[in-house]
């Protein structure tokens, strides 16, 4: 089957836009306010409606008030919640959607905590002491098989240092759902490359993985 690919931190309705025509199936709306990327509620309302109603919303927050997550879902219609802090089990499936826990990779003591959470997706991202998340970094592919058999048949999203040209090799070697890019396909921070998202999804979306 064709891998589902997600564009992340997606600040206008041009750029969503732009994405979708190219193929992507999620967009990542960031609601973490210290991201370069973070949008208001009223901006990611906007981008929201712009889309067809075949394209997952996806919402991102790092340890956010429930309040906060509840408004984004109103006003967004958010299709899936994504959480990249501290948050228990409990709190990531609260809130009656799909949810999606990340985990900051730096080796395999970090996928231990995998196997406590009910989340209905995990994604594998780099570790860095210096951002969550749109770093550029990747971590080992290989612990992505580890992780794997810790989660069972629920679906894996890879992320960390994904690019264009990358993306295929990554896909062969660790067959995941999706993959999810941000800074991999910007032209600056928060501004999105056409030339850049069409290359990566076609590449992503040439390689086929497992049904």
């Amino acid at each position: 089957m064709s891998i589902k690919v997600k564009i992340c931190g997606i600040t206008s309705v041009q750029d969503a836009l732009t994405a979708v025509q190219y193929g992507a199936d999620l967009i990542g709306l960031m609601f973490y306010e210290q991201s370069p990327r973070a949008i208001s509620l009223n901006r990611a309302a906007e981008i929201s409606r712009s889309l067809p109603a075949s394209i997952l919303k996806v919402g991102v927050f790092v340890n956010p008030h429930p309040k906060a997550v509840y408004d984004a879902i109103g006003a967004c219609q958010l299709s899936m919640l994504q959480f990249h802090g501290q948050e228990s089990s409990d709190f990531c499936t609260q809130f009656g959607l799909m949810s999606m826990k990340a985990f900051r990779i730096q080796n395999g003591e970090s996928l231990n905590e995998l196997a406590n959470y009910k989340t209905d997706a995990f994604l594998l991202d780099a570790f860095s002491s210096n951002a969550l998340g749109g770093t550029g970094q990747s971590f080992n592919w290989d612990l992505v098989s580890d992780a794997k058999k810790l989660v069972g048949k629920r679906p894996i999203f890879l992320a960390g240092g994904l690019t264009p040209l990358n993306v295929a090799n990554a896909i062969a070697q660790t067959m995941p759902f999706a993959v999810d890019v941000s800074s991999g396909v910007e032209s600056a921070l928060g501004r999105k490359d056409p030339a850049k998202m069409k290359d990566f999804i076609s590449a992503a979306k040439a390689v086929c993985t497992e049904s």
